[in-house]
Parts: C-alpha cells; structure tokens; sequence
C-alpha cells in the first residue's frame, strides 16, 4: 500500500505541509516494500485548482492513503472516487504520523473545507 503525506520539504525528518494542495511536495512511503520517493507537486504554483490537480497526481502514483492536517472538498472528491482514504496527522512529523497509522491511530479525516482560491489550501 503506498501512503502519501503533503511535506515542506524533500526529508523525511522534515514537517508536514498544513496546505495539501500547495505543498511543494508528497512523501510516498510504500508499506509493502519500504519503498521511499519525494513527488514534486507540480500543482502547487497552479493559478487555481490546486488542490484537485495535486489529487490526481496522487491517483496518478496509485496512492491508496493519504495523511494530511486538512483537505479541500474538492480535493477530497477526487481522493474518495479513487477509493482512497484521508487520515488526519496529528502532529508536524512525518515519521510520527506514519508510525501512529501503523499503529491505527490517526482517525479519518471527514471535515473537509471549501478551499481557497488565490491562498494556501
């Protein structure tokens, strides 16, 4: 299963991104292989609709989790017809919040905002 969590940047000491559209980058973490690869969102300068083309990007990488603090609705539309699901992080580490879903102790995210055009997501 691959996992993929918005980061600030390209270390996985590194802190997870508040913004999911707008990261400047995904962490994927596959659990079956160990597999690691830091994903330049090529969405994240996007004019608008950033947050839908990051999705995609996702899918588009075969994602099948992704951890992130907060999601836009439009984004999680995308996610969720991918049959993917969306945990909250609960803190700013990255390896925190992988071992914590390891552990199943992320919920899933189910409050999703309306987005916002021409800021961070």
């Amino acid at each position: 299963m691959r996992i993929a969590i918005p980061v600030e940047d390209i270390s996985v000491e590194g802190k997870v991104c508040p913004s999911f559209g707008r990261a400047p980058y995904f962490y994927l973490y596959d659990t079956e292989d160990g597999h690691t690869l830091f994903l330049q969102n090529s969405a994240a300068e996007s004019q608008g609709g950033a947050g839908i083309k990051a999705a995609q990007l996702l899918v588009d990488n075969q994602v099948a989790v992704v951890l992130a603090p907060r999601c836009g609705e439009n984004s999680a539309k995308v996610l969720h017809s991918a049959n993917m699901h969306i945990y909250k992080t609960v803190s700013s580490g990255v390896s925190e919040n992988l071992a914590l879903f390891a552990q199943g102790k992320l919920a899933l995210l189910d409050k999703f905002h309306a987005g916002f055009l021409g800021h961070a997501e």
